[in-house]
């Protein structure tokens, strides 16, 4: 670390000596935020104090917007008509241009577009506006609006009236012999530290889950010596025990290993490796343990079986209440027959969980009985998401082509056969016994439709730049553009 900082301080004196400091650039934080999430994706309490942190070369009023659209919307127009009816001061006097000291980040999660926009003393080159939403659509791909909006924010405020010693042009004019180096110094040093900070947070998530199956260790083998191994759940549940504690042996020499790192050692990305390993086997033993005890309390009608089967149900009651969501957002085909079929099952399964639960009660069903239900209600919703997934891409789809593509991407989410779709595994009895894609649940249906669109609207050119403000704009020629994402 110490010969970074001098090579760097070295660049800077023949910097500094090759053109002299040239004149200070000011640090501004935002003079005004105004947030308008008509979308209701962004996390107000994550992205306030994140943009006031954001430092500006000059004073700047910051807007956000989003909304939902389409793949088919012109944003930019969309954006000019909320300014027109909401906030006419955004625009300046004459009606012609975006209000100077004004920057514009408007989002739609749902059309896929991001677009922004400034006053005439705030304007950048086009290449520059598309750097700006560049920046922040990684994040957006991966549906983290807020954090993407920060990105895009923070993108701006780098360029948006960008001393002309600290431009790109002139960086890669004068400083070609030093750019590699400073590049590679600057680099390095972020990859270390935001390594060590990732380091440090699996570090506490590993030695949270392994403190906590450490301490119940003599109970989940008490719990696990009663559980019927008769049971088609019990048996499945006894073969994961079975290798409990050899994986307890190996989150131990992992625990070991990692207490051993310097604080140094986490700035490494081999040790990152090491210690999320760490973290993911203590989390495994962790939700493993759990689900020992609520098979042993539930199997045998032990005094705690009913936040047992209370938590069985838990993954399939949030499925339900997410319903109606699902169904409300756009393209979402909220009113045809596989949505109906959709709420009508939501309702009577309401009425099927308190029989379930009351027959539980009173002993005229067994417990494996309630399971074998919940598994068919589950299995059931699933085959319903999956026609409600046919009738939605029939209706976004303009072709076979992208259908298919659709398609695709559902099972993919479903699967999680993908880096995006990263499945987790289920702390309950049916997630123990099926395999993580054995269920379609509302939430892998919402990100499989979502990375559907995205695909289907860059595969139809919707990447590139829109500029006009559409039929509606009238003269209006302020600068601001729009892409898809």
């Amino acid at each position: 670390m110490g010969i970074v900082r001098k090579v760097l301080g070295l660049l800077a004196l023949v910097m500094i000596g090759l053109v002299g400091p040239g004149p200070a650039a000011q640090a501004v934080t935002p003079v005004d935020i105004v947030v308008e999430d008509r979308a209701g994706v962004l996390d107000r309490n994550t992205l306030l104090p994140a943009v006031r942190a954001i430092e500006f070369y000059q004073p700047t009023k910051v807007a956000v917007y989003t909304y939902n659209g389409s793949a088919s919307d012109n944003l930019n127009e969309e954006v000019l008509r909320f300014a027109r009816s909401e906030h006419p001061e955004w625009i300046s006097a004459d009606g012609q241009k975006w209000a100077d000291g004004l920057f514009i980040f408007a989002l739609d999660p749902v059309g896929r577009h991001v677009g922004t926009y400034m006053g005439e003393d705030r304007k950048v080159s086009p290449e520059q506006r598309e750097d700006i939403q560049n920046a922040s659509k990684e994040l957006l791909r991966d549906a983290q609006w807020t954090d993407g909006t920060i990105a895009g924010i923070q993108r701006g405020a780098e360029l948006i009236n960008q001393p002309w010693y600290r431009s790109t042009a002139f960086l890669v004019v004068a400083w070609t012999s030093l750019a590699a180096a400073v590049a590679g110094a600057g680099t390095w040093l972020i990859v270390r530290w935001r390594t060590r900070v990732d380091s440090r947070k699996e570090l506490a998530r590993g030695e949270a889950s392994y403190s906590n199956v450490s301490m119940d260790l003599q109970i989940t083998e008490l719990n696990a010596g009663t559980i019927p191994e008769a049971s088609r759940y019990g048996s499945t549940v006894l073969e994961k025990h079975r290798t409990f504690m050899a994986k307890y042996n190996t989150a131990t020499g992992l625990s070991n290993q990692v207490h051993a790192l310097s604080p140094k050692d986490l700035s490494k990305r081999g040790n990152l490796k090491l210690v999320r390993s760490y973290a993911d086997a203590a989390a495994e033993l962790d939700a493993l343990d759990d689900v020992i005890a609520d098979t042993n309390a539930l199997l045998n009608r032990g005094s705690a079986w009913a936040p047992a089967w209370d938590r069985q149900l838990a993954p399939f009651r949030a499925d339900l209440a997410a319903i109606e969501q699902m169904l409300s957002k756009r393209n979402a085909e909220g009113d045809s027959a596989t949505a109906a079929a959709l709420r009508s099952f939501r309702d009577e399964t309401h009425r099927e969980i308190e029989r379930w639960t009351t027959g539980l009660s009173d002993g005229t069903i067994t417990p494996e009985t309630a399971l074998d239900r919940l598994r068919d209600a589950r299995t059931h919703l699933s085959e319903l998401l999956k026609n409600h997934a046919d009738t939605v891409i029939a209706g976004f789809a303009k072709d076979e082509k992208e259908a298919r593509l659709m398609h695709q991407e559902m099972e993919d989410a479903q699967a999680g056969s993908k880096a995006k779709y990263g499945r987790t595994y289920e702390p309950s009895i049916l997630g123990t016994v099926y395999p993580s894609y054995y269920f379609l649940s509302v939430p892998t249906f919402n990100s499989g439709f979502s990375s559907g669109v995205s695909s289907v609207s860059s595969a139809r050119g919707g990447g590139g730049g829109t500029t006009g403000y559409g039929s509606s704009g009238g003269s209006f020629s302020g600068s601001g553009s729009s892409s898809s994402f």
